[in-house]
C-alpha cells in the first residue's frame, strides 16, 4: 500500500469518525426513526435530496443503529416505487462495499469495533462450510443483520466482485418491497398498503422461521481436521472462495 492509499484510508477514517460522533451527539438515532422529521429534511435539499439521501443509505451500512427499514420507507414515499428502490440500491451497495472494504484493509480488531465477537463467531462458522451461497441466503432472510454481514465477510476470502452481487441481489426484494409501501402511505393507497404488508409479513415470517431452522442445522460445533489447522474467526474457507 502506497502513502496515497494510505492518505486516502486515513481521510476516510477521519470522516467515519466525525459521523460517528455526530451521530451520538446530536441523537440522530431519533431523527432518522422518524418520518416526520426526517421526510421534510430531505425535502429541504430540493433537487440535491437524492444525493443526501444515497448518503444516508451508505451510513446506514456503515453506522447500523440507523434503521435501514425506516430509510426504504422514506425512499418510495419521496421518490415513487422505482426510484425510491433504485436510489436505496445505490446507497446500500455503497455502504455495504464500504463497510466490506474496510472490514478486508483493518481485519478483525476493526471489525469488533462494529460487530460483536458473539456475533463473528456466529456467522464464521456456517460461512467456513457453505461459503458465498449461505452468504447470499442471509442477505434475502429477513431478521438477520445484514449490515454486520457485510463487515464479516470483508474477513472472509470471499471475492469483492461476488460480494457485491450477492449483497446487492440479496437486498433487493426487501428494498423493493420498502420503497412499494412507502408510495403507497404517500398515495393515501390504504388497502393496497394493508395488503402488501400483510403478505410481507407472512411472506417473511415464514421465511425467516426457515432461515432460522437452516441457520440452526448448520451452526453446530465441528472438530478440527488433524491434517491442518481450520480458519479461525474472519478466515473463512470453504467452497466457492479462491
Amino acid at each position: 500500500m502506497n502513502r496515497k492509499d494510505i492518505l486516502k484510508l486515513v481521510v476516510l477514517l477521519l470522516m467515519i469518525a466525525t459521523g460517528i460522533l455526530l451521530f451520538r451527539h446530536y441523537d440522530l438515532y431519533s431523527f432518522f426513526s422518524d418520518r416526520a422529521k426526517i421526510v421534510p429534511f430531505l425535502d429541504s435539499f430540493g433537487p440535491l435530496s437524492v444525493v443526501v439521501f444515497i448518503g444516508i443509505q451508505i451510513l446506514q451500512v456503515i453506522l447500523a443503529p440507523i434503521p435501514g427499514e425506516v430509510t426504504g420507507f422514506i425512499g418510495g414515499y419521496i421518490y415513487g416505487i422505482v426510484p425510491g428502490a433504485i436510489y436505496s440500491t445505490i446507497g446500500l451497495t455503497l455502504g455495504s462495499w464500504l463497510a466490506f472494504g474496510l472490514s478486508r484493509t483493518f481485519g478483525l480488531p476493526f471489525v469488533e469495533k462494529f460487530v460483536s465477537p458473539k456475533v463473528i463467531a456466529r456467522y464464521d462458522r456456517v460461512m467456513a462450510h457453505q461459503g458465498p451461497f449461505v452468504a447470499f441466503l442471509l442477505f434475502l432472510i429477513p431478521g438477520f443483520p445484514k449490515d454486520a454481514l457485510c463487515y464479516i465477510l470483508g474477513l472472509s476470502h470471499i471475492r469483492t466482485r461476488t460480494f457485491l452481487i450477492i449483497s446487492t441481489v440479496g437486498r433487493l426484494l426487501g428494498t423493493i418491497i420498502l420503497s412499494i409501501q412507502g408510495s403507497c402511505v404517500r398515495n393515501q393507497q390504504n388497502g393496497t398498503f394493508l395488503i402488501i404488508t400483510a403478505v410481507s409479513i407472512v411472506f417473511f415470517g415464514l421465511a425467516y422461521y426457515l432461515g432460522q431452522k437452516w441457520f440452526e442445522k448448520y451452526h453446530k460445533p465441528h472438530t478440527a481436521v488433524k491434517t491442518g489447522a481450520g480458519p479461525g474467526p474472519g478466515q473463512t474457507g470453504g467452497d466457492g472462495l479462491p
